[in-house]
Formats: structure tokens, sequence, C-alpha cells
């Protein structure tokens, strides 16, 4: 006769229940880590912009694509979130967005290193070189300055020109009484030793104000021209010499909250880093070259004229706004930075990409 052992059916329940709950731990593990994230992305400017077109939809589309989906952008351009484009800054800082596309030129003070590439005549011209210079600036200089932010990338606005309706600018006297809007703090005390009277207004009311004649003209991109049509209502476009620094550039960022990224899965982390830093300066970078190309393209189709100043009064006007950059330095250093060593790096940095 066999043995007869003892039934046990509560241990065996007790088994049966471990196990069932540990499976279940598992799939809630394995479900959590497929659940897609979306990402809030917030800027200033219009939907077809070349920012969103030519930038955040194709960078977007490339997270979506290599992260199978997990991880996707709803896009809130024109400011839809709210707020002002110098609000942006704490948009991204408070979580009301994931991440933001603005300039740090909106609010000044505040990135105090990062104003020495708002400075006049003093980064390459083109977008992809700007972005380059500017990111490699960043790297040396500028990282203090966005410690409370997660920095996807820091780039070019591209070089300004000077965009006017009813009156040419060939030479420094010709500036002298115009309103002109500036996009920057630096921009405007440029504008102010040549003579024009800045003013300070945000991208969507420059149409308005050159219509109703409240300004005379602005600073502006040929990214920017297109994307809130000025180039319908003005005629002259004034750039400086090819190949050399323009009149101003204003760094643009695409700045994160930290808390967001921290709490993204560790592979869906690693997408993101692929496509920021480097990769989105040179993806920005040659963005604004095309929309630079389609800029006087459709300035010279409505009938705009293209003009370039002549080397002499370039330098006439570089000249004059020299002392910018000595009030700068004494500015940041005293602050506690080293203002000297920051303008000759910047100098540096522009004449490596311009050779």
């Amino acid at each position: 006769m066999f043995p007869r052992f003892p039934y046990q059916p509560r241990r065996q329940t007790m088994s049966f229940k471990s196990v069932t709950v540990a499976i279940g731990l598992c799939l809630f593990a394995v479900g959590a880590s497929a659940q897609q994230t979306i990402l809030k992305v917030s800027h200033f400017l219009p939907p077809a912009s070349n920012f969103q077109k030519g930038v955040l939809e194709p960078w977007c589309k490339q997270l979506a694509q290599e992260s199978g989906d997990r991880l996707k952008c709803q896009i809130y351009p024109a400011m839809q979130l709210g707020g002002t484009p110098a609000q942006l800054i704490n948009h991204a800082r408070d979580g009301v967005a994931d991440i933001v596309w603005t300039s740090p030129a909106y609010t000044p003070g505040r990135f105090p290193v990062t104003e020495a590439l708002d400075m006049p005549f003093a980064v390459p011209p083109d977008g992809l070189r700007g972005s380059r210079m500017m990111w490699d600036f960043y790297l040396k200089h500028g990282q203090q300055d966005f410690k409370d932010f997660h920095m996807l990338g820091l780039f070019s606005g591209m070089n300004t020109l000077i965009v006017t309706t009813s009156k040419p600018v060939y030479k420094l006297e010709d500036l002298k009484g115009l309103r002109l809007r500036s996009p920057s703090r630096l921009g405007a005390k440029m504008l102010q030793a040549l003579g024009a009277a800045p003013v300070g207004l945000p991208a969507a009311q420059l149409t308005d104000a050159v219509t109703k004649g409240v300004i005379d003209g602005v600073l502006a991109s040929w990214d920017l021209i297109p994307s809130v049509k000025l180039e319908e209502i003005s005629r002259y476009f004034m750039e400086a010499q090819p190949s050399q620094p323009g009149f101003a550039q204003v760094p643009t960022v695409m700045l994160m909250n930290p808390a967001k990224y921290a709490a993204l899965p560790a592979d869906l982390k690693a997408v993101l880093d692929r496509h920021s830093g480097q990769a989105l300066v040179d993806r920005a970078g040659k963005a604004w070259d095309e929309a630079a190309a389609k800029g006087r393209q459709k300035a010279e189709a409505a009938g705009g004229k293209i003009l370039t100043i002549d080397a002499a009064e370039y330098q006439r006007m570089r000249a004059t706004a020299a002392d910018l950059e000595q009030e700068w330095v004494k500015e940041i250093t005293a602050k506690g930075h080293d203002g000297a060593q920051l303008l000759k790096d910047l100098h540096e940095l522009t004449a490596k990409y311009l050779n």
C-alpha cells in the first residue's frame, strides 16, 4: 500500500495566488513601459512657419518612428497654450509645456552669458555655420545659464537684415530716425548707436505694426519674413556684406521640462538624446539656410528689392557699433563673469566658422 501524504490545499492555493500576482506585476510593468508619451511642444510662430515645417515636424516624426510611436509630439503653435513669447521659458520650467522653442533674448538679463550671441556684427551670417558656432559657445560657456532646464538644442535664429517699407538703407545716415523693430536688447543698442529709433515688438505684431505705420521697418531674418508675411508689405531688404557677420543674430533654444525628461523610460531618453544636441543644431541650421533661399524668392516675387550694403558703409556701421562690445564686457564682468574672455572666445569661434 502506498503511503498517504497529507493534502495541503491552503499552501497550494497561496502558491497559485503568488504566481498570479507576480505575472500580473510583470504584465503591468511591460504595459507601462509600452505606454505612449505625448510631448506638449509650444512655440510662438504660426503653424506654417519654417520652424514648425522645416524643423519641428520632421524632428517629431523621427522621434515617433524610432520609438515605435511611443514618443510623440502635440504641437501648439502661435502661443496656443497662452501667455507671451517671453513667458515660454517659464512654461518649460513650470510644466505648462513639456518642450518650448523661444529666444533667450526675449528675457533680457536672465541668461547673461548667452547674451554674447546677440552681439552685433559678431556671428557667422548663415544658419548652419551660425548655429554650430552658437552651440560651441554654449558648450564652452553657456550651460550654467540653463541649469534649470533640460537643453535640447541652442541654435541661430539666422542673420538679420534691415527690412523697410518706403525708404531704402544704403548708408549709415539713412538709418537716422527710422523706427525699426529690434529682436534683442543688444540689437536695440546697435540701432540706437547707428541713429535709428529701436522699437521692441513680438514677431506676431510685426505685420500689423508695419501696415499701420507704427514702425518703418524691422531687423528680421529671411526665415521670419515669410512666416509673418512681411514680404507682402515691405519693399527694401538690405543685407550685410556676403560671408561677413550681419547686423545681428538672435540665438533660439529648445528647452524641455527637466522632470518630464527624467520621467521618460531609458529607451525613450535614448531616442530623444540621439536627435538632440548637435543633431538638432545641424537640423535647424540647414533648415534656416533653405528658408533663406525661399524667403529671398518670395520677396523678389512680391516686387521687393534685395540690396547689399556697400563694403565701406558696412565697415562704418560696424565701427560705429563697436563700443557696444566693451560696454557689454563691463556689464557681464560686474556680474562675476570674465567678460574679456567671453568676447575673445566669441570672436575666435566666429573666425573658425567663417574661414
